[in-house]
């Protein structure tokens, strides 16, 4: 199924003028997908990186990741859910107008908030968006302006990742999807308290630096409990992934720092 939709997203692709390549402002070079980079070089496309969520991140780290990927790409940053940096990207979008027309197609992880953008650009609810992975499984194309059609595509990369942490910490799988969240959720805990160790205690009240107990702990607080009385752990590292893939538990990279 995946294949089958980089195959539509590839499709979309060859028939744009520009490519915008949304990442997640907390992990920008972990949400990047080189194969869509590679392919749209290999077209002679241009590609503009969008920094999305960037309510979420320091405006000085947001700075220094604009900096280093513009060496690779023209990037900006922007919240389409706080419609911050709105003028930012009507602006670059206008730089590649040509003979009035022009089509842009928005590739993407999932969630890093594709729909929003076009959403944005549109001016009023267009596109469906959903915090759950892989909501968009088709193309969408709205008219944004009279001279600009924008194109929605599934967030289908990465391919071939496996490692359930990474596709956790990339928001690239539904915490609903894990038949064994509590895994996945002890390396995603383990990634937040090394980036940020009072996160959990800003986040939920929990002072404990124990991943284990940070789960058990929430479980606790939420009375999530199983017949018989034992903590329904599992349900309480969803609750975790979940709330890192709304943007409720934040910590964030910077550049050159090695991805989780």
């Amino acid at each position: 199924m995946k294949d089958k939709l980089w195959i539509m997203v590839k499709k979309v692709i060859r028939q744009a003028d520009v490519v915008l390549e949304v990442v997640d402002s907390r992990n920008p070079e972990g949400t990047r997908s080189r194969i869509v980079e590679r392919y749209v070089k290999s077209l002679g496309k241009p590609l503009i990186i969008v920094i999305n969520k960037a309510d979420l991140v320091p405006r000085e780290v947001l700075d220094e990741w604009k900096n280093v990927l513009s060496r690779e790409f023209p990037t900006i940053y922007i919240s389409a859910q706080k419609r911050l940096g709105t003028r930012r990207l009507w602006i670059i979008l206008k730089k590649y107008r040509r003979n009035s027309k022009l089509k842009v197609a928005v590739v993407g992880y999932p969630n890093v908030g594709k729909s929003m953008i076009i959403n944005l650009l549109k001016g009023r609810h267009s596109v469906g968006t959903s915090p759950i992975p892989g909501f968009t499984k088709h193309t969408q194309a709205v008219r944004a302006a009279k001279w600009l059609k924008v194109i929605d595509t599934p967030g289908v990369v990465p391919l071939r990742e496996k490692d359930e942490v990474s596709l956790v910490l990339k928001c690239s799988i539904s915490p609903e999807e894990l038949e064994d969240p509590v895994t996945p959720a002890l390396g995603l805990i383990k990634i937040a308290l090394e980036k940020n160790p009072t996160v959990f205690k800003e986040t939920y009240g929990i002072e404990s630096t124990d991943p284990l107990k940070i789960i058990e702990e929430l479980a606790e607080r939420r009375k999530l409990y199983l017949k018989g009385g034992r903590l329904n752990i599992e349900e309480a590292a969803r609750i975790i992934i979940r709330d890192w893939q709304k943007g409720k538990l934040v910590f964030y990279f910077l550049p050159n720092e090695p991805i989780g």
